[in-house]
């Protein structure tokens, strides 16, 4: 049996999902002596899939270059994993936006079952997955014989990034469907670390009161510190923060080694994206708060005197 993993990439470089995929990928082909192959689609994008033949694990890397695949969408990529998916056991995307946007198409167009945020692997056909936000863990048994999925990243290691030596094979893409087009795109450009990937996050709540006092607290905070920037949904909702440094089951899913969380009450929604982080430190005045049963460390006090006081120990 071998598994199929959906390389993440932005055409010059691998996003951080893709190292995690092929260690769930690794875990599943172990109980088959298996192989782990990496589908790499884009344009001009030889030097990732390069890339994806030095991680520890991969045997084989598929680079289909087409400028159809430039920006990922969805009906294109799903017609091009269609089309190489009966020889493969299993297919892994992330538990990203990309992945959530792709994976269920390739389901339907293969007439199969689709698991979704596996975070275990159990045996060839078991997974484990988090169901109510995360407040239990559901044991699946899949048979179809192409087992399509996504994976919740932070459920596994990364996969070393050197020390693999796979080979790369080089197969023309399908044409562009035609259903759908790229008009255009707006970044937000930071210097702070990309927030599923950062080491250290400090995340607010909506107990900042304003956007003002959200930046001018958490701020200083998270530079001192080298920290992503984070957010409650209540937050982002009252506008303190933008939608993109959500956290939390609607938002994104974070496992860094340190969770700062100021002001947020902790939520079952909150609490379902970041409570797998290694370390978690929970400012709160209020002593009820569900946030600190979830808090390595817990501080009943002001955030706008006790986040001051942090910054000016650090």
């Amino acid at each position: 049996m071998t598994a199929l993993v959906i390389a993440e990439h932005d055409n010059a470089s691998l996003k951080s999902a893709t190292f995690n995929i092929v260690k769930a990928a690794a875990e599943i082909s172990m109980f088959t002596n298996g192989q782990v192959h990496v589908l790499v689609l884009g344009h001009h994008a030889k030097g990732v899939a390069q890339a994806a033949a030095q991680i520890t694990g991969v045997s084989k890397v598929i680079y289909v270059d087409g400028e159809q695949f430039t920006y990922g969408l969805a009906e294109n990529v799903a017609a091009q994993v269609l089309a190489i998916a009966s020889g493969y056991s299993h297919i892994l995307f992330p538990a990203t936006a990309s992945g959530k946007n792709i994976v269920p198409r390739v389901a339907a167009l293969l007439d199969v079952g689709q698991i979704s945020d596996i975070t275990r692997v159990i045996a060839v056909d078991t997974f484990e997955r988090p169901i109510y936000a995360g407040n239990a863990i559901a044991t699946v048994q899949i048979t179809d014989a192409i087992k399509v999925m996504t994976v919740r990243t932070t459920g596994f290691d990364a996969a070393p990034s050197t020390g693999g030596t796979a080979s790369i094979e080089t197969q023309t893409g399908v044409a562009d469907s035609g259903k759908s087009a790229f008009l255009g795109s707006e970044i937000a450009k930071s210097d702070r670390p990309e927030l599923t990937a950062a080491k250290i996050i400090v995340s607010g709540g909506r107990a900042l009161g304003s956007s003002e006092k959200f930046h001018e607290v958490l701020k200083p905070l998270a530079d001192k510190l080298g920290a992503a920037l984070g957010a409650s949904r209540a937050a982002v909702d009252a506008g303190y923060a933008p939608n993109d440094w959500q956290v939390g089951q609607t938002g994104k899913i974070v496992a860094p080694q340190l969770y700062v969380a100021i002001g947020i009450s902790g939520a079952i929604q909150h609490l379902a994206g970041m409570k797998d982080s290694k370390v978690i430190v929970a400012i709160n005045k209020d002593p009820e708060a569900p946030i600190f049963s979830v808090a390595n460390y817990g501080l009943e006090a002001d955030l706008f005197t006790a986040v001051p006081e942090l910054v000016a120990a650090l």
